[in-house]
């Protein structure tokens, strides 16, 4: 069982196909012609190659990075990114792919670099990296974070879309996010754009559950040989370019994984 982000795009979609009448999954989990995106996609390539029906369910981003799932599901590709705080309590697999990370500010706004938003008002996801970025919390084993504006305000909310459009709206002055979630907002209409300089790239990775009573290493290694040749043989570079139009595959193949740090240990 595996994780879906309801109205997430591009990263995850209502699908176009019927739900399958012999399908396994639960009458409440949506199955694999139901949803699309990025993630999903990303999802239904390793069930496939692990030879599973992937059955989705969408528990709120707190519980996911919380750890303790209970086995309830298994996997999950929501764009979460490696973290050393998320590190304490789930596995990370090969980070599947690499995305920038911007301000968002109004369309009409005068701010034009990171720091005229020093000690203003900015909006980031709850538990997400972004939300330890302003904090000045945010630790990625082997890679260089550096912090862009001093002194925020911070903002937190559930998800992106309620924080953009709050943005939108003028509650806040500006909104953290990845670029292609800030990106499909503004293609829906919000009056917003990014500032130019990014404010940190980082790796999204597969979570698996520390405190899960499965084989957890024989899990995670096979996840990572799954998305590793997916990223060798340009499966994941199309996907990327079919929901992003550009390449965040190659930046995340060159990650290190064993620099974290992370030896995954069997239940």
């Amino acid at each position: 069982m595996a994780y879906y982000e309801p109205d997430y795009p591009p990263q995850s979609t209502a699908g176009a196909g019927p739900r399958p009448a012999d399908t396994v999954c639960a009458p409440d989990q949506l199955t694999a012609p139901e949803v699309t995106g990025f993630d999903p996609e990303t999802t239904k390539l390793v069930a496939g190659e692990l030879g599973v029906e992937v059955c989705l369910v969408s528990p709120s981003w707190t519980e996911v990075t919380s750890g303790n799932w209970g086995d309830r599901w298994d996997l999950v590709y929501g764009s979460g990114s490696i973290n050393e705080d998320r590190m304490e309590r789930l596995w990370m697999t090969q980070p599947y792919y690499a995305v920038p990370n911007y301000y968002f500010v109004r369309e009409d706004s005068k701010f034009q670099t990171p720091s005229d938003l020093d000690g203003l008002k900015i909006g980031a996801c709850s538990s997400c990296s972004h939300e330890l970025y302003l904090r000045g919390e945010l630790v990625i084993p082997g890679i260089e974070v550096v912090q862009t504006v001093e002194n925020p305000e911070i903002a937190i909310f559930e998800t992106e879309g309620p924080g953009l459009q709050a943005l939108a709206d003028g509650e806040i002055d500006a909104f953290l996010a990845a670029g292609p979630v800030g990106q499909a907002q503004i293609d829906e209409g919000l009056a917003l754009r990014p500032l130019d300089e990014t404010a940190f790239t980082y790796y999204p990775s597969g979570f698996v559950d520390k405190s899960s009573g499965l084989d957890s290493r024989a899990f995670v290694d096979r996840v990572n040989e799954i998305i590793r040749a997916a990223q060798a043989d340009g499966t994941l570079l199309a996907i990327s370019e079919e929901w992003f139009g550009t390449d965040y595959i190659t930046a995340a193949a060159a990650f290190d994984l064993e620099a974290t740090g992370q030896v995954v240990t069997a239940p």
